[in-house]
Parts: C-alpha cells; structure tokens; sequence
C-alpha cells in the first residue's frame, strides 16, 4: 500500500468512557496481533471497570482509524515520577493491523501519545521490545534510543 495515500485516510482518536466498540475492536487487534486471544479476549472487562479506565487521566488509549476501523492500537500509562515534578509514560501495547503496517501508523500514534505526555508534563516516552521483534525493535531504534535492560516479572504469590 501507498505510505502517504494510506497516512491520509487515518485519523487517530483517544478512547473515552463511551467507546465500547472501539474498546473492543482494540482488543481484536491486540489479540490478533500479538496471536493472544486468552489474554485479550477471554475475560474482558466489565462496562464499569472499562469506563472508569477510559476515565482516568493516567491511562492513554488510543486507535488509529480507517473510517470506522480500528487499524492501529496503542495503551500507555502515565507513571508520576517522586524525584521530580515529572512523568514518563510507558507504551504498553502497540498494534498495527497487518495490511496496514510500514504506513507510518505506529509513527503517528507514538507522535500523538507525545503531544499527550508534554501536555501533561511528561519527560520522556519509553517502550520495551522483545528480542526477535526485528519490526519494532527498526521502528523504536528509529524513534529514539535503544537501553539495554532486563526485565523481571515478579509473581504476586
């Protein structure tokens, strides 16, 4: 597909209490995408709990749409920092629909995410990409710049 023919028809919104659909049409393209259906699409939330998330001035959901199709996801935090008056905000998720990839979508949603983060005094934008994740690990290189880290999972048990 065309880079600027395709950009052009795509428009990118922040979900809001409200948008169930579109609340739902983001978690079939994460499920989709990251081949997860149990985490995306097994036990999703409740109206309640989805709308006092979309209410929440720290959590940033945003789809990117082809008319009325959800072809880009993207869900971040805002994590306030206590050694300054500052934020960084974490990009989660981050989907693009096949057919819609390599459009500059993913682009256009991170560069909306930072509109969002320097409104809210935010610092810095971070993400972390799977080693053998070529495609995401060439875009975040791109973008910004690369930290080597671990990262451990730490069960609640």
């Amino acid at each position: 597909m065309n880079q600027s023919t395709n950009l052009a028809k795509i428009g990118t919104h922040r979900l809001v209490p409200g948008d169930c659909l579109l609340f739902g049409a983001m978690l079939d393209l994460f499920a989709e995408s990251f081949g997860d259906p149990e985490s995306y699409s097994n036990a999703r939330p409740t109206p309640d709990y989805r709308q006092a998330l979309l209410a929440r001035t720290d959590v940033v959901a945003l789809v990117a749409l082809a008319g009325q199709t959800v072809v880009g996801a993207l869900v971040a935090y805002e994590l306030p920092k206590f050694e300054q008056e500052r934020s960084e905000f974490y990009i989660y998720d981050l989907a693009v629909a096949e057919k819609w990839r390599r459009c500059g979508i993913a682009t256009a949603m991170i560069d909306e995410l930072k509109t969002i983060a320097k409104a809210n005094a935010g610092w810095v934008v971070y993400v972390q990409a799977d080693y053998g994740d070529e495609p995401a690990v060439a875009l975040y290189s791109k973008l910004g710049t690369r930290e080597d880290v671990m990262h451990f999972d730490l069960p609640l048990d």
